[in-house]
């Protein structure tokens, strides 16, 4: 199955509708009641993740009755809806409010993901960020665009190499056990700026928009990194879990960094994780 620029833009339209629907009515809204801790105190939910992802998969259904849905937040409630994505014909995996923390702190940096798998490979996805109204869009060989709140869209491309005391980038060094987690977390001194900002919708936002040189990841659940890898990999940039194998639907663990291209990866390997 083949997605056109028409079918992207009409669910790149259900991303905005529920952003104006569910989301941005909700934001610096709720009271401390209103936001619920799942496993840790940086990883809540909010009405709005719940609110927004009905809105989302129920918006697709009625587009794709056939489809399978991968929600967070379904997933969350039963684990079970991850297993066969790999394999599956046709699957949408939705993350409503990547960056709930932020959200839920007042924070404007959180965005809505969402992938789309076809035989078991992602072909296309868009990251759409509900209060400045832009989107980021990759399809399989067709290159990844940033568009405004407007409609007017450009062309984006990962930054050119740099040395690496001149790299700024990310890892997600909360999620590694000792002592592999002291280690990286020293290594990052080693680069020019380190961020975090707990939302892989920006973090790889800024990796693809030429922002960032390096984005990484430990916890590989799909609604996180599935589009955006693919928006990267189509702005010209190279990923790969941490033992070098490619990154792609049904992958959970293993770890994943996104660079410029293998040769930057292969540095980030070495001087950060000590691979």
């Amino acid at each position: 199955m083949r997605f056109s620029d028409t079918d992207v833009a009409a669910l790149v339209d259900i991303l905005k509708q529920a952003g104006t629907s569910e989301i941005v009515p909700r934001f610096r809204q709720m009271s401390d009641t209103d936001i619920k801790q799942k496993t840790a105190s940086w990883d809540v939910v909010t009405e709005a993740d719940t609110a927004a992802e009905h809105h989302i998969a129920a918006a697709i259904l009625q587009k794709y009755p056939e489809a399978r849905i991968v929600g967070e937040e379904a997933a969350a409630a039963d684990p079970a809806v991850i297993k066969g994505l790999g394999e599956a014909d046709l699957a949408f995996v939705i993350d409503p409010v990547d960056g709930t923390y932020n959200f839920a702190s007042g924070m404007p940096t959180f965005g809505t993901i969402l992938a789309i798998v076809v035989g078991g490979e992602c072909v296309a996805g868009a990251i759409h960020y509900p209060v400045g109204g832009e989107t980021l869009i990759g399809v399989t060989g067709a290159g990844s665009l940033l568009v405004d709140a407007h409609g007017d869209s450009m062309p984006i491309k990962v930054a050119e190499p740099v040395a690496l005391d001149q790299m700024v980038g990310t890892v997600s060094w909360g999620f590694m056990e000792e002592p592999h987690r002291s280690l990286v977390a020293g290594n990052l001194s080693k680069i020019g700026m380190s961020f975090g900002f707990r939302c892989s919708a920006w973090e790889y936002r800024l990796a693809a928009t030429g922002r960032a040189h390096f984005v990484s990841a430990q916890n590989l659940m799909p609604w996180d990194h599935l589009a955006g890898v693919l928006i990267h990999a189509e702005a010209g940039g190279y990923s790969a879990c941490l033992d070098g194998t490619p990154y792609r639907p049904g992958i959970t663990d293993n770890g994943l960094i996104t660079a410029y291209d293998r040769e930057s990866w292969d540095l980030i390997s070495r001087e950060i994780f000590g691979q």
